[in-house]
């Protein structure tokens, strides 16, 4: 059956979806890098909510989505970004979701890291004092839940920081009462506009400098750094200059395959957004890569990059709708509807080159599922054979 799929200039082409998915199963953990899936949640469809009322969360789909991350041994990266943390999912929402996949993954026996943030600040200025508090208490959730900490940029200290200094001065109060060594979040302006001159300057080369004092004062409290800022060569240089012992967990969702795999001088770890719809892909390349296999690595993730790259356009922060329409196309949820209503962030081409580019990936359980759910939605915008 041909789909008639809307391109970016209005005119319907013709698309032949495959027939077959790739064939891959759960398997053992990995050995050579540790990997994380930030996850989005599933919103509940039959809530009457709008878009600027608490998120309704289907919780049993949404944990459903864990255990598959799971099984495929990849760790839940929970309560960050693509669970559409400040884009739909308040800080009630995600100290729930926090607590409930918390208590999943000890009886699946899987690993978890969760965000911590400021999100439960007003939106008038905030002191640092408030924005210290609010840290505290969000981080004081994640580790009753005995889950790692994501230390999160902040858009409330980003508001209320003066230079450098005030940065120091509050990720070093927050790291001197860690219980244990946190993962610290560096998130570009790409994802969030609101973070435009984190670490006191929008000098990247100044901000980097600030960022690696603050784990120099503290890194027997870091257990790594996740970078978001979209620039292979920048996470290099700042990978190089970590102490030893500090991870890097790649966030590049442009660059991952090749800052996964490293060089003669290192290699990055991984907590990404993209590892949502690509997770048992993704898994079976990492596997390869324990053997030692970089080539056979580089040719399971390398094709990936575009649709990566595609769902991750500009403007970046609504990446997250084509994460949740691919997991309904996958059959990991039993609609396309988003807390905040965000599927309405995407047009119809872009989400139509998302299908397209996911379905020749193979990435489909049921490619024939896809198919009609995916000519559902092309019948609901009025396309039509």
């Amino acid at each position: 059956m041909t789909l008639h799929l809307p391109d970016a200039h209005g005119a319907l082409r013709a698309y032949e979806p495959r027939t077959e998915p790739l064939a891959l199963t759960p398997g053992t953990p990995f050995t050579s890098r540790t990997v994380f899936s930030a996850a989005h949640v599933v919103a509940d469809p039959y809530a009457d909510t709008t878009p600027d009322s608490p998120a309704a969360v289907d919780w049993d789909a949404t944990l459903a989505f864990r255990r598959h991350l799971w099984a495929h041994g990849l760790g839940v990266a929970e309560a960050m970004d693509t669970a559409q943390r400040g884009m739909g999912l308040d800080w009630a929402g995600a100290a729930e979701l926090i607590r409930r996949s918390a208590a999943e993954a000890r009886a699946a026996g899987g690993r978890i890291a969760c965000g911590v943030g400021t999100d439960q600040l007003p939106g008038a200025p905030a002191t640092l004092a408030e924005v210290r508090t609010a840290y505290e208490e969000q981080l004081a959730v994640v580790e009753e839940s005995g889950a790692r900490a994501i230390l999160m940029a902040s858009r409330a200290l980003a508001a209320t920081a003066r230079g450098p200094e005030d940065y120091l001065e509050v990720y070093g109060h927050l790291l001197r009462q860690a219980a244990e060594p946190v993962i610290l979040h560096w998130l570009g302006p790409m994802f969030d506009p609101a973070l435009e001159g984190y670490w006191g300057s929008s000098d990247l080369d100044a901000a980097t400098d600030t960022f690696l004092d603050v784990i120099a004062a503290h890194p027997d409290k870091v257990d790594g750094i996740k970078v978001s800022l979209l620039d292979a060569r920048r996470e290099i240089d700042l990978r190089r200059r970590l102490p030893k012992g500090v991870r890097c967990y790649t966030g590049d969702d442009f660059n991952y395959p090749e800052l996964i795999a490293g060089d003669d001088q290192g290699f990055s770890h991984a907590l990404l957004g993209i590892f949502d719809p690509l997770g048992p892909l993704a898994a079976e390349a990492v596997r390869v890569l324990d053997t030692g296999d970089t080539d056979g690595f580089r040719a399971l993730l390398d094709p990936t990059v575009e649709l990566s790259r595609h769902l991750f356009q500009a403007p970046t922060r609504f990446y997250k709708t084509g994460v949740v329409l691919l997991a309904w196309l996958a059959g990991h949820q039993s609609h396309f509807a988003m807390v905040g209503g965000l599927q309405s962030a995407r047009s119809l081409p872009h989400l139509a080159r998302a299908y397209e580019l996911a379905d020749r990936l193979g990435l489909f359980p049921d490619p024939k599922l896809a198919e009609d759910r995916m000519r559902t939605l092309l019948h609901l915008y009025g396309v039509t054979p």
